[in-house]
């Protein structure tokens, strides 16, 4: 998900030097065609020569607001006084009627949607495809490239480790373009994220960023399907999500194939990409949740992050 900005003559300078050293030492040939994640391994490389040499700055930016769990409801019963019964007792409320939720805040996904232009652009295209929702963007790659090319205002040590794009980027860049408040939020289990999400669809009627494979992606959800209204059952049931994926049509050596404009995946298929389990294979090592290999980030690691808005929609 991260990306790198150029910061320096100098900085460039010396990590071409190394850069050339090192392809003269593993062979263009192998690291061109990614021979058994060479070409991966040595992006990571190259990405920590940078920062060795030119870091992130270490500055204050968005938080992480870790959600803990809700309490439960108690199954023992409680104590009351005894309350004689009125003259005029009060009338039986409505009750309510459970009825199926499919919601989109998007009317037409293949409007909206833009590919990342480069494999390191899935932030900047998500933070596109979200303002372009909004009404304060456009789907075009000169949009996109002018948000990549502003990450010097808004990347933070705290935020990328390897500098360039993280949800607290995201965030500042949404509100530079006028649309703040949307919320970096980390959840103990992918369902509460994922319900915490689509009950933030429904009220504030915006899309979510999710950050799916491990937080190394960035995805769009603008909406999803569920067997009653979340804000009014506590134990209705989501069926999936709208997904709006800016690697497609691009296909990934571990995730596969990506899903085009507004694809609806199940839950499934949700978990996999996000995944609440341990890795495929070859990556069984690998944790659920944010799990990044570039360092330690305390209020996300092991969790589902998520970036979701706290403003309503203007009608």
């Amino acid at each position: 998900m991260t990306t790198l900005s150029p910061r320096g003559t100098r900085g460039r300078l010396a990590l071409a030097a190394l850069a050339l050293l090192l392809l003269f030492a593993t062979g263009f040939t192998v690291v061109g065609a990614n021979v058994l994640g060479m070409g991966d391994r040595f992006d990571r490389l190259t990405a920590r020569i940078e920062n060795f040499i030119d870091p992130p700055p270490d500055r204050s930016t968005i938080p992480t607001v870790v959600v803990t769990p809700a309490p439960s409801a108690t199954a023992e019963p409680t104590l009351a006084a005894t309350v004689e019964p009125s003259a005029s007792p009060s009338p039986s409320p409505t009750p309510l009627v459970r009825v199926a939720v499919d919601l989109a805040v998007v009317d037409d996904h293949q409007a909206v949607f833009t590919s990342q232009i480069n494999d390191k652009y899935c932030a900047v295209a998500a933070t596109q495809m979200v303002l372009t929702i909004l009404g304060l963007g456009n789907p075009s790659n000169e949009f996109q490239a002018e948000i990549g090319a502003r990450i010097g205002e808004w990347e933070s040590l705290s935020d990328s480790l390897n500098g360039g794009w993280g949800p607290a980027a995201v965030s500042l860049a949404l509100a530079a373009y006028g649309e703040p408040g949307y919320e970096i939020r980390a959840y103990d289990t992918y369902a509460d994220a994922l319900r915490d999400s689509a009950i933030a669809i429904t009220e504030m009627n915006k899309p979510v960023l999710m950050f799916p494979w491990w937080g190394a992606h960035t995805w769009v959800m603008t909406g999803y399907r569920a067997d009653a209204d979340l804000t009014l059952f506590e134990d209705a049931a989501i069926t999936g999500a709208y997904i709006l994926d800016p690697w497609f049509p691009r296909v990934s050596s571990i995730w596969g194939a990506s899903d085009p404009p507004g694809n609806f995946e199940s839950l499934g298929e949700l978990e996999r990409n996000w995944p609440a389990y341990q890795g495929p294979p070859g990556y069984e090592s690998i944790g659920p949740g944010w799990t990044r290999p570039e360092g330690v980030y305390p209020d996300r690691d092991g969790r589902f992050v998520v970036l979701l808005p706290t403003t309503p929609r203007d009608p």
